[in-house]
């Protein structure tokens, strides 16, 4: 009862939040009555929804809990990553967006093995069943990173175990997506945005006043051991460093679960309109987030756990005031929900559509995606109630990952004609193996495992594309626009 007194607020906001959930999951059902409709919302959303949708599933607790306290262990060169993401996000919408938007379209496509299959057409079931495992695998990656940190925030935040916490999660999350699918998702992802935004403003405020103001960074260096966090090579390589912004970044390009969103678009002015939205929105998010590391030095002493950070922080009444605590418990919510729902969609759709229905195709799909969704989510939550490692180390394995398969197949097909499955096959293949190799040798102490590993996919995808080529009948930039 006295938790009930203190934190009502939350209540009454976390019920609302929760209704609105299952409101647009109640839409979104509705309006669903084809794979295309739960898969790529029928291909007729507007630049501004997908924008919000597009930093709103980027941004979450990777960026609210992992990314917002790195800055505490790495200091100043961390900042360094917010500027990547924001570069790639721009990169994203003018070299990936309106080419993929095109040639979804022309290949009917609803997911990237679909797109990569119609694409690259010799071999193209080995490829679409190569491509939907690494998607899946990556997908539940990245969805333990999401689960370990909300469990935190809610652990800490609800004085619940961690397992409970986890489970609360699971269950809002793999019902309003299951019932949903991508019109749900991204009328969610809307309102998901905005308190994303504020969230994150909110938290910049709070924090840098608490700390001592904006400007009192410099004073960190009279801490104890804090010049280290002004040395580019401190406390990390900067080697290491420029990996780990390639590797988070890279996902902007080539994530599934990003670059689905373009095949919503449905024409190309909303392409242009996307672009500023989701610019802006990541511009926000990263710039007010990334700091809250280095300001927590003048607030928290002996922090061993970066992803603690925050959750300490909001929970800190001399920091954050009881209301405000309460509302970004909820934004930080709404930052979990935004990505978690989409790589679950993207990946119950891959399960689906690249694999069910390869081997043999069922009766009532629809029904084995929402399956899919509920089975992906189950496994993700218990394999995040022991996760093996921290929520950045998950999720930039889980995005190198992505770059080293899909980066070559995904970028050079859109912009060079040639290039063919086996191109793609064999970047997959020696792109993964350095990766993995470079990891067990330790050699990421000294340069980040993606910059072999893409260099090595990149090469491989060329090479091999010189020797092989797979033509198309028809080039979709010179197809008629279904706009």
């Amino acid at each position: 009862m006295d938790w009930i007194s203190d934190h009502w607020l939350a209540g009454v906001l976390l019920a609302g939040y929760t209704a609105v959930l299952f409101y647009h999951a109640h839409v979104g059902r509705k309006h669903s009555q084809s794979l295309d409709d739960y898969y790529v919302g029928g291909r007729k959303m507007g630049g501004f929804v997908v924008g919000v949708s597009f930093f709103a599933t980027f941004a979450s607790t990777n960026t609210y809990i992992g990314n917002a306290g790195k800055g505490y262990e790495y200091g100043i060169p961390w900042l360094l990553t917010a500027l990547v993401m924001v570069v790639f996000t721009y990169l994203s919408w003018t070299f990936v967006a309106p080419r993929l938007r095109r040639f979804a379209s022309h290949f009917d496509a609803l997911t990237l093995p679909d797109y990569l299959a119609n694409r690259f057409v010799s071999e193209r079931q080995v490829l679409r069943v190569a491509a939907a495992m690494v998607i899946i695998f990556s997908s539940i990656l990245y969805l333990v990173a999401i689960f370990k940190g909300a469990g935190n925030l809610f652990q800490q935040f609800l004085e619940v175990r961690y397992e409970v916490a986890v489970g609360l999660v699971l269950v809002v999350v793999m019902l309003y997506t299951s019932i949903g699918g991508f019109i749900s998702v991204v009328r969610t992802d809307v309102l998901q945005g905005f308190l994303m935004v504020i969230g994150s403003v909110t938290i910049f405020y709070f924090v840098t006043d608490a700390a001592g103001g904006v400007f009192v960074l410099p004073e960190l260096k009279n801490l104890p051991g804090g010049a280290h966090l002004f040395d580019w090579n401190a406390a990390i390589p900067l080697f290491v460093l420029l990996g780990i912004a390639l590797s988070g970044s890279l996902k902007l390009l080539v994530d599934p679960r990003q670059v689905s969103r373009f095949y919503a678009l449905k024409d190309e002015r909303s392409v242009n309109v996307g672009l500023w939205v989701a610019l802006t929105g990541i511009v926000l998010i990263m710039f007010c987030l990334f700091p809250i590391g280095l300001y927590a030095h003048f607030l928290l002493d002996g922090v061993t756990d970066t992803d603690m950070i925050v959750p300490l922080l909001v929970n800190d009444r001399s920091v954050f005031p009881l209301w405000v605590g309460d509302f970004l418990i909820i934004a930080m919510l709404a930052a979990a929900m935004s990505s978690m729902d989409s790589v679950l969609l993207v990946a119950a759709s891959v399960l689906y559509k690249d694999l069910v229905e390869v081997a043999s195709p069922v009766a009532h799909p629809l029904t084995w995606t929402r399956g899919g969704v509920v089975g992906l989510a189950a496994v993700s939550a218990l394999v995040a109630l022991r996760p093996p490692g921290d929520i950045i180390e998950i999720t930039i394995f889980s995005g190198s990952l992505y770059a080293v398969c899909f980066f070559p197949a995904l970028v050079f097909g859109l912009h060079w004609r040639r290039g063919s499955a086996w191109a793609v096959l064999a970047s997959m293949a020696l792109g993964v193996s350095v990766l993995i190799g470079w990891l067990l040798l330790g050699l990421g102490a000294y340069v980040h495992e993606v910059f072999p590993a893409l260099l090595v996919s990149c090469v491989a995808y060329l090479c091999v594309s010189r020797m092989t080529t797979d033509a198309i009948q028809q080039w979709p930039d010179a197809a008629p626009a279904p706009d």
